[in-house]
């Protein structure tokens, strides 16, 4: 193999590496805590998860977590 190919390749891999390093990077700072009002979706899986509705649940139709 021509040694000036395979330089040519690995920047290249580089500077894949180095954009998916950012990316990761950018998405670990974007996971500290919201601030603001929640969702309304948010809200309302709160409320009946502390009003003790287990309807849902015995009738089958609640979450498979």
């Amino acid at each position: 193999m021509d040694v000036t190919k395979i330089l040519e390749q690995l920047r290249e891999e580089r500077d894949q590496l180095e954009a998916a390093i950012i990316t990761l990077e950018r998405l670990a700072v974007g996971r500290t805590k919201r601030r603001g009002r929640p969702p309304t979706w948010m809200v309302e899986a709160r409320k009946r998860a502390s009003s003790g509705d287990d309807s849902e649940k015995s009738a089958g139709k609640g979450s498979s977590d």
